[in-house]
């Protein structure tokens, strides 16, 4: 069995605490993706998984077994660098083999073995080039035969495509997510990149400053993020913030070019705010210059910048001095200096509390499901 489990587990550097009282259980077989920005102790706790950091108080298991004390080379994982750490005067096929030998495998399941992760990674034709004569995107598919071979309980991938140019990270992102259905093995990944969370994560745990501030699918990140960070983080362009003094008495909340309507169950929401202010998040996804059915948001501004994306155009959009980034469909060929009134279901609305960062509408959205 190789869940992982992180039970009250802190790190700390003399007087600094790079990880805080983190509780995070990683399902057998389950694809977690570590995110958040850096210095958020991402790499902390995976290095701490790795046994390449000492655990400052708490408490790790990788299945049933504690391991704060078990040395690297007896947890079962292997770990994949950012740097891909290969052997430059070997060959591919020596490279894939270099950890086998030292753990005196059997040269029949060697081969075996190098011969499987080959097939599955398309290496075959590589196996007798040096690290050298090889691409980024190549040389990183040798980093991941490396673990692949060793069969481990947990594999552990720490950044591994951030030296790739972009089409070939969406190509190796497709390859370790089939990866990862074809072995069915634990896999934990570490990313700054909020997409690869969700495009790859089965479930994404994000983390700011030392802390882990919400668990779950992709899609609940998404749609009902527990704080303000969360919001602001997953998602790309990101989540929009307008700050409006809580009238909790009123029917809309309404400041300067934006107008936001409280049907009865936000303003049910907007009465749990503890501060004078309210935050109110809406994504430039869910804005449209058209028709838009049902109670609607309505926003007013001059579109400063228009950028071009094919089928869509991204505005930057400035609301008395406030900007916002709304994305459109090309056929209204907005341009520079243009009024606009942008529209958005009221449903798709998130407040937050203007002095805790925490949602006021999450457990509205929970309570109607």
């Amino acid at each position: 069995m190789a869940t992982v489990t992180f039970d009250h587990v802190y790190k700390r550097y003399g007087d600094v605490t790079a990880v805080s009282d983190l509780n995070l259980e990683i399902g057998d077989g389950e694809f977690m993706v570590l995110v958040g920005p850096s210095g958020c102790g991402k790499t902390t706790s995976l290095r701490m998984i790795a046994g390449l950091e000492e655990i400052s108080e708490g408490e790790l298991r990788i299945g049933d077994k504690v391991v704060n004390d078990v040395a690297p080379k007896d947890r079962d994982i292997a770990m994949v660098f950012q740097s891909y750490a290969l052997y430059p005067h070997m060959s591919v096929r020596d490279n894939l083999a270099f950890g086998l030998k030292l753990r005196k495998v059997p040269k029949a399941d060697i081969e075996k073995r190098i011969s499987e992760a080959a097939g599955i990674l398309q290496l075959e034709r590589l196996l007798d080039r040096k690290p050298k004569e090889l691409s980024g995107g190549q040389r990183q598919r040798v980093a991941l035969g490396r673990a692949i071979v060793r069969e481990p309980a947990v594999f552990l991938m720490d950044e591994p495509l951030s030296n790739l140019d972009a089409k070939l990270r969406v190509q190796t992102r497709a390859e370790i997510a089939r990866l990862h259905q074809r072995l069915g093995t634990t896999m934990v990944y570490v990313t700054h990149d909020q997409v690869e969370a969700m495009t790859m994560g089965q479930r994404i745990a994000v983390m700011s400053e030392g802390l882990l501030q919400q668990v779950g699918t992709p899609q609940d990140l998404y749609d009902n993020p527990k704080n303000r960070f969360v919001a602001g983080f997953i998602g790309s362009p990101a989540m929009n913030f307008v700050e409006i003094p809580a009238n909790q008495s009123a029917n809309e909340l309404r400041s300067g070019g934006f107008t936001f309507p409280l049907p009865p169950d936000y303003k049910e929401a907007l009465a749990s705010a503890n501060g004078a202010k309210v935050i109110v998040g809406f994504r430039p996804e869910h804005l449209e210059l058209g028709e838009v059915g049902g109670t609607v948001a309505t926003i007013q501004g001059t579109a400063d910048v228009v950028e071009y994306l094919g089928n869509e155009e991204l505005l930057h959009v400035s609301v008395e001095g406030t900007e916002i980034v709304a994305i459109v469909d090309s056929e209204h060929r907005v341009r520079p200096g243009d009024v606009v009134t942008l529209k958005l279901p009221v449903e798709k609305l998130h407040m937050f509390d203007g002095e805790t960062g925490l949602s006021l509408t999450r457990h509205r959205v929970a309570a109607a499901a």
